[in-house]
């Protein structure tokens, strides 16, 4: 490690340091605003173990929990002060801090519990996990071909809500000896009966572009992010014909790993104002928005990279491109949608507006894709995944009432483990 990065990681400490202290201290100003679910009433909970920078993974369920909570109450359960705050803010939902693993306790202990659920795999789940009685469900934050899909850690819950057939498929052949039949659950994604919301649009002709790279990544194996690789040719390229609006979404962690791929962000959205400024009525966008729903909607046509975004997408039915990661070293699975995707290289990010004028006038691309929208979701008719997101959530209702008759008799143990730190 050079003293350049020594010191760059002590800055990093002390600054995430002095902001959870100013987040704590609003936290307790604001406290008395956001009281705590009533004791007893409260029989789902999303527990996010996460800080900010991951909170595009609870966002995207905000809607579809607000949905659920009219017919059975739902609180969200965090762990950091930051959270918290973002959640009393944004989501809608009654929001419970959860500092230590005693504050935890309490509100387990106050609450009917029957159902958690999980939107990532956060190593702190585990200190949710050791707690019976209740059923521990892994939502996750998307549908993709992505490894962490495939994940052994499924196997550390009850049960899985999936999106489709496709799911299915990749558990199939990750998991050893894992009862998918029992344990899984199809529901499509609920997330898109609530595509709408989003800025007015001009209804002046443009083809609308929507480009959502995700980030860099942490290891190579994972390195599907394309704005240093293909954003800058491909926005520059769209941004010059006077045709195309473009509506860029960059992922909130571009940048955090690698530096190249922050000032390639920073001059996408550069260019992105410039244009703007030069033709006013142009409006091209930069969205970083928590929100996501509306882009989905008004794009004519979607480049992502290989990203849940690329499934967000599918959904709809509406053409998508997909980049081909840059390093050689990024795992592509193609046995799936992957394998059918309409692809941009590098190489071809100049000559994105060819690729684009052919994926939207092609029929046979158009039946492609609109076959893998049901390989992946089902049936994606409005309505059909909020429908089989409650219907799954009334079935393991239903069979944590048939176990908990089995097992009334036993005692509840919560007492604390004297192994844990006491604190999230």
């Amino acid at each position: 490690m050079t003293l350049g990065s020594d010191l760059r990681a002590v800055r990093k400490l002390v600054g995430d340091l002095v902001g959870t202290r100013r987040s704590g201290a609003r936290l307790a100003r604001e406290r008395h605003a956001h009281p705590a679910p009533a004791a007893g009433t409260i029989e789902i909970a999303v527990y996010f173990a996460d800080s900010v920078v991951n909170m595009y993974q609870v966002r995207q369920w905000y809607a579809p929990l607000q949905e659920l909570a009219r017919r059975w109450p739902v609180a969200v359960v965090a762990r950091t002060p930051s959270t918290v705050l973002s959640l009393w803010q944004e989501s809608g939902l009654p929001t419970v801090y959860a500092r230590s693993v005693a504050d935890l306790e309490r509100f387990i202990a106050e609450q009917p519990l029957k159902i958690v659920l999980y939107v990532n795999q956060n190593a702190k789940n585990f200190q949710m996990f050791r707690y019976g009685g209740m059923w521990h469900v892994f939502i996750n934050h998307g549908e993709s071909d992505k490894m962490y899909m495939t994940t052994n850690q499924f196997k550390a819950y009850d049960y899985a809500l999936v999106a489709g057939p496709a799911a299915l498929e990749r558990l199939t052949r990750a998991l050893w000896d894992y009862d998918l039949q029992r344990r899984a659950i199809e529901i499509g994604r609920p997330q898109t009966d609530h595509l709408s919301g989003g800025p007015a649009l001009p209804a002046d002709g443009r083809v609308v572009v929507l480009y959502a790279p995700t980030w860099e990544g942490d290891r190579a194996s994972a390195a599907y992010g394309s704005i240093a690789s293909h954003g800058e040719r491909l926005v520059g390229a769209l941004l010059s014909t006077g045709r195309h609006r473009v509506v860029y979404r960059p992922h909130p962690r571009s940048g955090v790993v690698d530096a190249e791929y922050g000032r390639a962000n920073r001059a996408i959205i550069a260019a992105i104002q410039r244009a703007n400024a030069a033709e006013p009525d142009a409006g091209h966008l930069v969205d970083t928005g928590g929100a996501l729903g509306w882009q989905l909607a008004v794009a004519d046509v979607a480049i992502t990279d290989i990203s849940a975004m690329i499934y967000d997408r599918l959904a709809t039915g509406r053409p998508i491109v997909v980049t081909r990661p840059a390093s050689p070293k990024a795992e592509v699975d193609e046995r799936g949608y992957l394998g059918d995707a309409e692809w941009l290289t590098a190489e071809d990010a100049r000559d994105v507006v060819a690729v684009l004028d052919r994926v939207l006038t092609d029929e046979a691309a158009g039946q492609r894709l609109r076959r893998w929208s049901r390989h992946h979701f089902g049936d994606t008719a409005p309505g059909s995944s909020t429908e089989r997101f409650h219907a799954a959530i009334e079935l393991l209702i239903a069979e944590w009432e048939r176990h908990a008759a089995l097992h009334a008799d036993d005692a509840r143990d919560l007492e604390a483990d004297p192994d844990e730190d006491g604190e999230g």
